[in-house]
């Protein structure tokens, strides 16, 4: 029982921080921002997003109150016709730069390497606004998120889109983007600290001052890691930067994975570099199923043995995790019912996924976009 206590309380004061960073300290930009003056270089890397680019495309050419709004899209070796998507979606139109990029040198990857190159060709912007083919933003989107990006202070701003989903292996995964931010991060700590390691962002939907890029390096200083957009708020750290989070489930949405396919291998390729060693890795994900799944495990064990007081703590346990579940999504804009009970089985699954993640890349068989990673 001492055990089982010390796991319920360990998952109530993680709901409660959820519960506080949701309410008090999640940064949310405003439905009505002011229009903004300086140049802004909207920056989109493609690699075969002809199926997606559209509706990505179409979202951007929409923006409004950005009086000198430039687009810089870059092809970056498609062999699906994704440029001939973009020539037709985007017409004459002055904003539009379409360029085609060169493969990657030794000891670059391609993300880096293709956000460099759309970096370099941003002009005179002063705010870089990194988004992806899987993005599509509200009308205001680039406007509100330059907003927040000035009124934080802040070099870096992340405003985390409203994560779509529609397979059983999405609802049960992607949910878990925002909840574990939410959950284990402190978000205004984060901002003010100025110590690397605590840094998160995502590359999805990414806002920086012209200037503090430059400082941080930037991609060029992340140019070999899988995870670029947090090694990218850790660079602008270490340049004195600041970084911020926000919700942007109002201004953007985006559904990163089809299928299951997609999504195992797209957790597979990052999220050995998400824990780095395997040892932190092991004691990470064997504390989140200490405190997520051996509650209900214990409920059900209890429920059948006929012992009420385990069957209602370790019940108590399962319950609050649920709800933490619940503060995340409803604060981000997510679906919550019912997935949220399924939470258990969503740690299970990011365990596994971890576990193939470190297996393959022992291997070195982890690759995307037809193109290796290691």
């Amino acid at each position: 029982m001492t055990v089982l206590f010390a796991l319920v309380l360990g998952v109530a004061v993680l709901t409660a921080h959820t519960w506080v960073n949701a309410t008090r300290w999640l940064r949310r930009p405003g439905d009505r921002p002011a229009g903004v003056d300086e140049p802004v270089a909207v920056l989109l890397p493609l690699r075969d997003e002809a199926d997606r680019v559209g509706p990505c495309l179409s979202a951007l050419l929409a923006q409004r109150g950005v009086a000198d709004l430039r687009i810089v899209v870059l092809d970056d070796g498609s062999t699906d016709g994704t440029a001939e998507v973009v020539r037709a979606t985007v017409g004459d139109d002055p904003r539009v730069d379409l360029r085609t990029g060169v493969s990657p040198p030794p000891g670059w990857l391609g993300k880096p390497h293709a956000c460099h190159q759309l970096a370099g060709q941003a002009g005179a912007a002063g705010v870089l606004v990194f988004v992806d083919a899987d993005v599509v933003l509200a009308p205001d989107a680039v406007a509100a998120a330059v907003g927040e990006l000035r009124a934080a202070r802040a070099t870096l701003l992340s405003p985390y889109p409203r994560i779509l989903v529609g397979s059983v292996a999405e609802r049960l995964i992607q949910p878990l983007l925002q909840w574990l931010w939410l959950t284990f991060l402190p978000l205004r700590a984060m901002e003010a600290s100025a110590r690397p390691s605590l840094a998160a962002a995502g590359g999805q939907f990414l806002v920086v001052d012209r200037a503090g890029y430059d400082a941080a390096g930037g991609h060029a200083a992340v140019r070999d890691r899988v995870l670029e957009d947090i090694e990218l708020a850790r660079a602008v750290k270490r340049a004195g930067g600041r970084i911020a989070l926000a919700d942007g489930s109002r201004l953007a949405s985006c559904r990163m994975y089809q299928d299951w396919p997609q999504l195992r291998d797209g957790y597979s390729k990052s999220l050995w570099a998400t824990f780095g060693h395997p040892a932190a890795a092991a004691v990470v994900v064997g504390l989140l199923l200490a405190l997520y799944t051996v509650p209900v495990l214990l409920a059900v064990v209890a429920a059948v043995a006929g012992a009420p007081l385990v069957t209602f703590v370790a019940s108590t346990g399962y319950l609050l995790g649920v709800l933490g579940r619940v503060i995340s999504a409803r604060a981000t804009g997510g679906r919550w019912w019912p997935d949220a009970l399924a939470h258990p089985v969503s740690v299970v699954v990011l365990g596994w996924l971890t576990l193939r993640s470190y297996h393959l890349r022992k291997r070195r068989r982890l690759s995307w976009r037809g193109r290796p990673v290691t």
